[in-house]
């Protein structure tokens, strides 16, 4: 037998999903785009009861026949990513697909204006989630043999930008890490990839920043480049699902931009 062949590669009509962040934006979006392939049931993991309960409403009026639930819970604290992982299996059956979508309520800032006492807060902020959140659905995936995790991070890992020192760090951060579990977890059938925005629209992320002089000058001059149009989070979600799917099998240990042509990075 090869390794191929001991390896479990599900339709997505066999999955559950599980999405940190799921909430809003683009993890809102991923659960609308996964409950339209059929998935068997989504997790929404997200700090606010309102809002979850209020995506978890939208999604199943429009896709009545998946179940979707909401998980109350803090994706950055590993007891809480735990339980969520294992009430997500407890009541969809199984975690097959993880998607990342955490974000920091940080936006830019010069690095020498940056209190210092905020440092820890916007590194954990932005890249602890979706180590721990792997961590804790890698037992299930690891005893099925296979499973995919997409963590979404930002070409602020790839592309250095004035304003983003701290937040292109663990940005940088999440995209290794997308890249060294990959090449472990690929024995097991686990699939692992990541996804790199520069501006998406129709975010709270993209809000804050509007909001903000400095930022808003910075991805401005950033969305003036996107010839091809500021990416929007259906763009995201539907590169998701691709990834998640059987069509995707032979894709792990990538780091894709979505930017619209922003940069090639």
């Amino acid at each position: 037998m090869t390794n191929t062949q001991s390896i479990w590669v599900p339709a997505l009509n066999e999955c559950g999903v599980l999405i940190a962040g799921g909430t809003s934006g683009v993890g809102l979006a991923t659960a609308e785009q996964f409950a339209a392939a059929g998935v068997r049931g989504i997790g929404l993991v997200g700090r606010n009861a309102e809002r979850g309960e209020k995506a978890r409403c939208a999604v199943t009026e429009r896709y009545p026949g998946v179940r979707v639930v909401f998980i109350q819970a803090d994706a950055n604290r590993a007891d809480e990513a735990v339980r969520a992982v294992a009430e997500a299996t407890a009541q969809l059956g199984s975690v097959d697909v993880l998607v990342n979508a955490t974000v920091g309520p940080f936006g830019p800032m010069l690095f020498h204006e940056t209190p210092i006492e905020d440092i820890p807060s916007i590194v954990t902020q932005q890249l602890m989630g979706p180590l721990i959140m792997s961590r804790a659905v890698m037992p299930g995936m690891r005893e099925k043999r296979g499973g995919v995790i997409i963590s979404i991070s930002s070409d602020a890992g790839k592309v250095a930008t004035p304003g983003e020192s701290v937040i292109g760090a663990a940005m940088a951060g999440i995209n290794m890490f997308s890249k060294g579990l990959a090449m472990e977890a690929k024995r097991t059938g686990i699939r692992v990839n990541a996804i790199t925005p520069s501006l998406i629209e129709g975010t709270l992320t993209y809000d804050r920043i509007r909001a903000d002089p400095f930022s808003w000058k910075i991805f401005e001059r950033a969305a003036a480049q996107a010839h091809l149009g500021v990416v929007q989070p259906d763009d995201l979600a539907s590169l998701i699902v691709f990834l998640a799917s059987p069509q995707g099998a032979r894709i792990t240990g990538q780091v894709i931009s979505v930017n619209g042509g922003i940069s090639a990075a």
